[in-house]
């Protein structure tokens, strides 16, 4: 098997890398990255130095950054789902989305959570009340964006979905989406219902004792 995923099941952008794989049914091989494995973890920095997961080994080519490693599935081994699409202006609107989910929700979803493991004395309270404003913006933009759509872009399950669905998981985790916000809080069950999805979130279920805020019992 020439594919390998350095990665952890309960990781954000590992999901978002596995989801892609499962809607495709591409076969890999998980390297899991964890310190019961420290001869995975001496790989995994030799092959990338900055040790951001997920990487995809594919032979001796390594591929860093989530979004990439789908576009780079795509093109190398593509299945029968295109999550980003041939048509150029819809494409881009794909792309602007995965990079909306990553950026806006995904980033500012992950203050909080890093806030927590820092002692009392390091820690931001303004910092994750900013990340919390972003968020609630984020929500809003996404409640009317969503509007009509069965999927982030459209009616077609894409990249933009492989972004929101762990983005949106643990968002609402760490800052609940406002019930205000129907579209969004529909939309974030359609993606947990979905196979590719749920099988991800399957996966990583016994690591929840792992969320630094606790993970509600939901889900």
């Amino acid at each position: 098997m020439s594919l390998q995923l350095f990665a952890h099941p309960f990781s954000s952008y590992c999901q978002k890398v596995l989801i892609a794989l499962y809607e495709n049914s591409i076969p890999f091989q998980m390297r899991l990255l964890s310190p019961d494995d420290p001869a995975t973890g001496e790989e995994f920095q030799r092959l990338w130095p900055l040790q951001r997961f997920p990487l995809l080994l594919d032979g001796e080519r390594a591929v860093m950054e989530s979004s990439i490693i789908i576009e780079y599935l795509q093109l190398h081994h593509a299945g029968p789902v295109k999550l980003i699409p041939e048509q150029p202006e819809a494409a881009l609107e794909v792309r602007m989305l995965d990079r909306f989910f990553d950026l806006y929700v995904m980033t500012p979803m992950q203050k909080p959570v890093l806030d927590s493991l820092r002692s009392e004395d390091q820690r931001d309270p303004c910092g994750v009340a900013d990340a919390k404003a972003l968020l609630d913006r984020s929500y809003a933009w996404l409640e009317g964006k969503l509007t009509g759509r069965t999927w982030a872009a459209g009616e077609t399950f894409s990249l933009a979905d492989c972004a929101a669905a762990p983005s949106l998981f643990y968002a609402d985790w760490v800052h609940p989406i406002d019930a205000a916000f129907g579209n969004l809080r529909r939309y974030r069950q359609r993606l947990l219902a979905h196979p590719s999805i749920a099988r991800a979130v399957d996966e990583a279920r016994p690591y929840r004792s792992l969320f630094p805020l606790g993970a509600p019992d939901r889900d």
